[in-house]
C-alpha cells in the first residue's frame, strides 16, 4: 500500500504532465538551448562552486571580526603570517575557535579553487576558438572558456543585438501612459514618458565577464582611447563603459564566427 507522499508524488507528476501537454498543445512552450556535446565538460567545470564556497567562507571570517567591532579592511585578515595577531584579537575562546576552523577551512578551499582554474583551462584549450578569442583585449583564458561554456555556438546568434541581449548589454526603452482620454475618446500621447535600461532577462556568468573584460581591457592604449573619446563627447562614465561592453561582445562574436583572427581595427568600427 502506497504511503501518503508517494501517491502526493504521483499526483503532482500527473498534474506537471498535463500541464506540459496543454502547453505544448497550445504552442506556449520555448526551445531551451542545452548545449553541444563538445563543450559539456567545459560547462561543468565553469560552474564556479568552489570559488564561491572560498568567496563565502572569506566573508564569513570578516563578519565574525566586524561582530566584535574588529576593523578588517583589505585582505591582510587571510594571510597565514598574520593570523596569530588577528586570532589574539578575539578574547572569547569560542569565537576564536570559531575563527581557527574558519581559517582551516579557508586554506583547504585555496588549493582546490587553483586547480579548478587549471583544470578549466586545460578543457578550455582543446576548443578551436580558445586562441583567437584570447587575443581579443580584456579577455585571458578564464574568461574565454566562461564564454564558450556558456554560449557553446556562436551560430546560435543571428547577429550581435542578439548576443548582447543575451549578455545583458541591450538597451530596452519602456514606456508608460502612452495613451490618455481627449474628449471621451482614447488618444495616443505626442510624447509619451519613457525610461532606458539594460534588459533584465540575460546570462549572469556573461555579463559579468564583459563587464571585467572592459576593466581589464582600460589598461591597453587602444581601449583608452575609444574610452576617452566617448568621454570627451560628453558620455557618461558608465555609458561609456556599456559602449566598450557592447564593443568586445561584438567583436567576440565575429571573431568566433568568422574564425578569423582578431584585429585591432575591430575595435575602431561603430557597434551600435
Amino acid at each position: 500500500m502506497l504511503d501518503t507522499p508517494v501517491l502526493s508524488l504521483i499526483s503532482n507528476d500527473k498534474l506537471d504532465a498535463l500541464n506540459l501537454a496543454q502547453g505544448l498543445r497550445a504552442g506556449q512552450l520555448k526551445t531551451v538551448y542545452h548545449g553541444a556535446p563538445q563543450t559539456q565538460a567545459l560547462k561543468q567545470l565553469a560552474h564556479d562552486t568552489i570559488t564561491s564556497d572560498t568567496t563565502r567562507c572569506m566573508n564569513r571570517v570578516k563578519s565574525l571580526f566586524r561582530s566584535q567591532a574588529i576593523g578588517c579592511s583589505g585582505r591582510e585578515v587571510y594571510y597565514p603570517r598574520h593570523r596569530q595577531t588577528w586570532l589574539a584579537k578575539l578574547t572569547e575562546p569560542g569565537l576564536r575557535m570559531r575563527a581557527e576552523f574558519l581559517y582551516l577551512q579557508l586554506d583547504h578551499l585555496r588549493p582546490l579553487r587553483r586547480e579548478a582554474k587549471n583544470a578549466l583551462r586545460r578543457e578550455a584549450r582543446k576548443h578551436s576558438a580558445f586562441r583567437r578569442l584570447c587575443q581579443v583585449p580584456g579577455l585571458g583564458p578564464l574568461r574565454v572558456a566562461q564564454i564558450i561554456a556558456a554560449v557553446g555556438s556562436p551560430f546560435r546568434f543571428r547577429s550581435k543585438r542578439q548576443f548582447w541581449t543575451y549578455c545583458g548589454l541591450s538597451v530596452v526603452t519602456r514606456s508608460s501612459a502612452d495613451y490618455e482620454f481627449c474628449e471621451s475618446r482614447l488618444k495616443r500621447r505626442s510624447k509619451s514618458s519613457q525610461t532606458r535600461g539594460l534588459n533584465k532577462e540575460y546570462n549572469r556568468r556573461l555579463k559579468r565577464v564583459f563587464k571585467s573584460a572592459v576593466l581589464q581591457a582600460l589598461k591597453e592604449d587602444s581601449i583608452k582611447r575609444i574610452y576617452s573619446a566617448l568621454t570627451d563627447k560628453g558620455i557618461r562614465s558608465e555609458m561609456a563603459m556599456l559602449t566598450l561592453a557592447r564593443k568586445l561582445a561584438a567583436v567576440t562574436l565575429a571573431v568566433w564566427k568568422s574564425g578569423e583572427e582578431f584585429e585591432e581595427q575591430k575595435l575602431t568600427k561603430r557597434v551600435a
